[in-house]
């Protein structure tokens, strides 16, 4: 095989288990507990995210769900209403703001020892540091072991998932950039182009309305590759309960609210509909 078409190949590969790692192991699992799923599984994904480069699993659900909490508010740790450099390289900050606080916020993570010794007590330069560390030296073994394409794609392709979830965190919340399937109280939109990229987290303004669900995509054309990849890990046993959206219609005018379900399909929906779901 030529060596740029296995380089490309590679590159693709590598990029989707740290992009499913992001999607699947960070946000849906982590900072939303939207499915459950043996630890074994649990670790592939997040650390597919952590070997892009993303830091403490800890750390990373606890700003996401801070982000939810005051989305597109003052205190938001990554809206691009405070300036888009900010919603951008927020992950470079060492510090948790004041108003965030992983031992109330994220203390479900943080009885995992794995996701303790990650989060270094806190202290996030040593935290990103050791990720940093970690990252490099899993390629220095593919490099060892398989040769410099290996471990380039591998990295290319971490560095590029590392900085799509971030892209999107300012892309969503600019609202002349997609549309709203949801009157939610955010700037959050969907954005098509972000739901290639992110394998579905793109179809933020959906997950904005029901963050405690799986399931994105909600209308029939928006395809949500990291909720197939979880439906079918679920027929094989390898996940069990998943949160799915449920559509109930509502009077037109009446702004949609939200719940959770349990392994039921939603139907298309649209702005006077309700979402709920089921667990």
């Amino acid at each position: 095989m030529d060596s740029v078409a296995l380089f490309v190949g590679l590159t693709v590969v590598f990029y989707l288990w740290h992009i499913f790692g992001v999607t699947i192991g960070l946000h849906r699992l982590l900072s939303h507990r939207a499915f459950s799923c043996p630890k074994a599984v649990e670790y592939f994904f997040v650390f597919g995210a952590y070997l892009a480069f993303h830091g403490s699993p800890v750390w990373w659900a606890t700003i996401h769900r801070a982000h939810h909490r005051y989305s597109d508010q003052p205190e938001d740790p990554h809206t691009p209403s405070n300036g888009f450099f900010s919603a951008y390289a927020f992950f470079r900050k060492f510090e948790y703001p004041a108003h965030i606080n992983p031992l109330t916020q994220s203390r479900d993570l943080l009885k995992d020892p794995v996701y303790r010794f990650l989060e270094t007590g806190g202290n996030w330069r040593i935290g990103y540091a050791r990720c940093v560390g970690i990252s490099l030296l899993f390629r220095v073994a593919l490099w060892a072991a398989f040769g410099p394409v290996v471990a380039g794609a591998s990295l290319l392709a971490g560095y590029l998932a590392l900085n799509a979830p971030l892209i999107l965190n300012i892309i969503c919340h600019i609202q002349k950039l997609g549309y709203k399937n949801y009157a939610t109280s955010d700037n959050s939109v969907n954005v098509w182009w972000m739901a290639v990229v992110c394998v579905g987290d793109g179809w933020h303004n959906n997950h904005h309305a029901c963050p405690g669900s799986s399931q994105m995509g909600l209308k029939r054309w928006e395809i949500d590759p990291s909720y197939l990849v979880l439906k079918g890990l679920q027929k094989i046993r390898l996940v069990g309960r998943i949160n799915e959206a449920l559509v109930r219609e509502k009077p037109h005018g009446i702004p949609a609210t939200v719940s959770v379900v349990a392994n039921r399909p939603a139907r298309a929906i649209h702005r006077e509909k309700m979402l709920s779901l089921r667990k």
